[in-house]
């Protein structure tokens, strides 16, 4: 686990936890491309919900949703990336924060009446499996041994 320059490699459940949470990143961008895509779908449920928003107001009301909420994501899913680079160099603040972060991102598919993404679901489920990985007891063993080191 120690190399001949003294650092510490990380294990192989700390690079599945590493990728997993990549890859969440990955599914987080798709989500932001699926829902620019639902504009028109916005519109119709702006307009369905009985608003007295003239056309011009219904479009420019899901606009700003959509870029809102786009880059809400973009902001977590950058965290997101930024974390998985501290877990792999064994911060277990970081290990902490993806592992809160996976909570909400896992609550956030049962808010919204069904409103979630595919790629929405297959990203939580990659950060959930990257959690799990990120607290095997190889990984716990990274984590002391850095500790330890550093």
């Amino acid at each position: 686990m120690t190399t001949a320059t003294g650092r510490t490699t990380p294990p192989s459940t700390i690079i599945a936890a590493f990728t997993g949470f990549l890859v969440s990143c990955v599914f987080a961008a798709t989500s932001v491309g699926v829902l620019v895509g639902t504009h028109d779908d916005l519109v119709e449920a702006l307009r369905a919900s009985g608003t007295t928003m003239t056309e011009e107001q219904l479009q420019s009301a899901a606009t700003i949703t959509q870029v809102t909420f786009a880059s809400f994501a973009l902001v977590i899913a950058l965290v997101q990336l930024w974390l998985a680079f501290k877990l792999r160099s064994g911060r277990n603040w970081a290990r902490v924060l993806l592992t809160v972060f996976t909570v909400f991102q896992v609550a956030s598919l049962f808010v919204g009446e069904g409103s979630a993404t595919l790629p929405a679901y297959g990203g939580a489920l990659v950060a959930a499996l990257a959690v799990v990985a990120s607290y095997l007891p190889a990984s716990n063993t990274y984590f002391e041994t850095v500790k330890r080191a550093g």
